[in-house]
């Protein structure tokens, strides 16, 4: 699998500079093209094209400034198709999908294609068996549009709300205490962009372990190439 052309492909844009050290501690650095869905666009231009509309479901990311953006979920799913097309185009054999939303529909022609939601539900099940989880979201709203992909877990999980972009430390230290005393036994981060800073502070508030999405994938991933 070494010969692998890794590309990597963000609902915000690239390179992130939040997640990048975390494939970068389990991935070689010689394999890989970053691209995002919002690449090259002002704040205006991503707020006439992906401002989310009355029923969509919403995804939050991170733009190269630092700041953060809601984006509806439908806008950005017909943006990915566009990207994975082009990574392919640029040689890549094997792309991962930077976002743990759950998108259908999503196909590469040659390349092998690694979407988070399809992997890291069934491992978290696994690691946990009938230990009760408690997962973080970004935005309140993903409670109910991202809970499907949770079947595979024995227990139904339990959620709290903490934004790794427009929150600081103090909320993720929150939730965490917050899922603990509802009963959690450990702690699932569900986004690309919480970061080992947001583990620590998490661990530290509860005292429970934390798993977080990007670096279970990255890890993953890291067997391929």
């Amino acid at each position: 699998m070494a010969a692998h052309f890794l590309g990597t492909l963000t609902i915000g844009q690239a390179p992130r500079a939040d997640i990048t050290p975390i494939l970068n501690a389990h991935l070689p650095e010689r394999v890989s093209l970053h691209l995002g869905v919002l690449d090259g666009l002002s704040k205006e231009e991503i707020a006439a094209r992906f401002t989310p509309r009355p029923g969509d479901a919403v995804l939050t990311t991170r733009l190269l400034d630092g700041s953060s953006v809601v984006l509806g979920k439908p806008a950005v799913r017909v943006v990915l198709q566009e990207k994975l097309d082009l990574l392919e185009a640029h040689g890549c054999s094997l792309i991962v999908l930077l976002c743990t939303g759950e998108f259908e529909g999503l196909a590469c022609r040659k390349a092998w294609l690694i979407e988070p939601d399809h992997l890291v539900p069934p491992v978290v099940a696994s690691l946990v068996n009938s230990h009760q989880v408690g997962v973080v979201v970004p935005l309140p709203a993903q409670m109910n549009s991202e809970a499907r992909k949770w079947q595979p877990l024995a227990r139904t999980p339990l959620y709290a709300v903490a934004s790794p972009y427009a929150d600081g430390v103090d909320a993720v230290a929150r939730a965490a205490l917050e899922l603990k005393s509802r009963g959690a036994e450990i702690l699932l981060f569900d986004c690309m962009g919480f970061t080992e800073r947001h583990r620590e502070v998490a661990r530290e508030a509860s005292g429970l372990p934390v798993l977080l999405s990007n670096a279970l994938v990255a890890r993953l991933l890291a067997e391929l190439v």
